[in-house]
């Protein structure tokens, strides 16, 4: 399996690891088939992401693509971030091997949880903040179609 120089960077010097003490989001994601667990913690203030900061239990590609998606969602606004998909997250690292693939999906959905979560600290409901981040939840009926 080759890496690309990118993703190997990201994987020996991440970037934005640690956490942030009273985030206004933090999102936790995980792929029980191969164990990674992404927590995506975010500091927002008028709408724009001033700071971003990850924590990954994974493989190389799942660290790679939690540093590289903090990098392009810092400083933009929360929706713009919600706009961030996993192809942007792949095509940023020069490409990840197809078997990899579903690391940067992780990385798409530890920020629409924690902007999820975000939305809740600010007064919506679970199911409309879930519902407007684009959360899948398997267990509830509107979010598994």
């Amino acid at each position: 399996m080759m890496y690309t120089k990118k993703v190997i960077d990201h994987y020996t010097n991440p970037r934005n690891v640690g956490e942030i003490k009273e985030a206004s989001g933090i999102g936790q994601v995980g792929n029980p088939v191969c164990g990674d667990i992404m927590k995506m913690y975010l500091k927002i203030e008028d709408n724009v992401i001033v700071d971003v900061k990850f924590k990954t239990f994974g493989c190389g590609a799942a660290i790679a693509t939690s540093s590289v998606s903090t990098e392009l969602i810092k400083g933009k606004t929360v929706e713009d971030a919600l706009r961030l998909t996993n192809k942007e997250v792949v095509d940023s690292l020069d490409g990840l091997p197809p078997i990899k693939l579903h690391c940067s999906v992780l990385a798409e959905e530890a920020i629409r949880s924690a902007i999820s979560d975000y939305y809740q600290k600010n007064g919506m409901s679970k199911k409309d903040a879930d519902k407007k981040c684009g959360v899948k939840d398997k267990s509830c009926e509107h979010c598994s179609n």
